[in-house]
């Protein structure tokens, strides 16, 4: 759950108190003596990213005092769901405020994990705030930088074009956007030789992804990624240092299908046009090389 904004599931919450290295010392002097010992024990000063989790009567947490640089850090407290204990939390009042839709943001992320192969490590804790367009927003944004970490992450054997475009196709269904796609010799026909010459080699075929949506009575707006799925460099092939994370050479389409996912979601007055190469750079006797021409010749030389 993580973020939690519907009201009918709310519940009694730990009150997390936000503040900085300036305002700590006016903080910790509000507190109960036996609350205050324990904060200068823990060693808690307000530092960035540094928390101290005060007992209550029964020894439970009673409440969390919560160090930031400023309120206004869209990552403020994402250091908190994986490491506060288990339970449910809520803003409180203190030193510092923090805007609702920049912790949903911070909370949602703070929680992330890839967990396509090995179970998660554990369950963020949650935090629950009053629902409004804002923490919508902020979440429709954490819900897109997820879906570029997960591809990012995901190694090529499972990101591959095919996959890739299996993901293009997904977010335009979602969205009532419209698909289309041109796959190896295709892309010879439509003119896109240069898509086809680096994916060539490859034993799975080079594609040009598209997705259309919005109306075309208003501005149109182009979004390309690169979306080359794995680079080993082809002929000019790469050493095992530089070739390692190449895996995250789509990293550029990742971000433009996010992006597309956050327009159309937010149901922007645009016409939107994604264009999405997805490749892989192999090595094999059709792989082009260093200094070809790509494309239609045009002169020829007589003779």
């Amino acid at each position: 759950m993580t973020v939690i904004t519907d009201r009918k599931a709310f519940g009694k919450a730990i009150p997390i108190v936000a503040t900085d290295a300036k305002r700590a010392p006016k903080l910790l002097d509000s507190l109960s003596p036996a609350e205050k010992r324990w904060a200068e024990a823990a060693g808690f000063d307000g530092a960035p990213d540094t928390f101290v989790a005060l007992p209550d009567a029964k020894g439970a947490v009673g409440r969390v005092l919560a160090g930031v640089r400023e309120a206004a850090d869209p990552w403020a407290l994402a250091f908190l769901p994986m490491r506060l204990p288990r339970g449910r939390y809520a803003l409180a009042k203190g030193s510092l405020t923090i805007a609702p839709e920049n912790a949903a943001f911070a909370w949602d992320l703070g929680g992330y994990e890839f967990a396509r192969y090995r179970k998660a490590r554990r369950k963020a804790a949650d935090l629950q705030v009053e629902d409004s367009r804002r923490v919508a927003d902020a979440l429709g944004m954490a819900q897109a930088v997820r879906l570029v970490r997960d591809l990012v992450n995901t190694p090529s054997e499972d990101m591959g074009p095919q996959e890739l475009s299996d993901v293009a196709r997904e977010q335009a269904e979602l969205f009532g956007g419209e698909f289309d796609e041109w796959i190896g010799e295709e892309l010879l026909a439509q003119n896109f030789p240069a898509i086809h010459a680096v994916g060539r080699a490859a034993a799975r075929e080079p594609r040009l992804l598209e997705i259309r949506w919005g109306s075309s009575r208003h501005p149109r707006i182009a979004i390309v990624g690169k979306g080359v799925c794995f680079d080993s460099g082809g002929l000019d092939i790469k050493g095992a240092d530089g070739m390692r994370l190449m895996k995250k050479d789509m990293g550029g389409a990742a971000h433009a299908l996010a992006l597309a996912r956050l327009v159309m979601q937010r149901k922007l007055p645009v016409s939107l046009h994604v264009l999405v190469p997805a490749v892989e750079n192999a090595i094999a006797g059709n792989a082009y090389r260093p200094g070809d021409v790509v494309g239609r010749p045009v002169h020829r030389y007589a003779g």
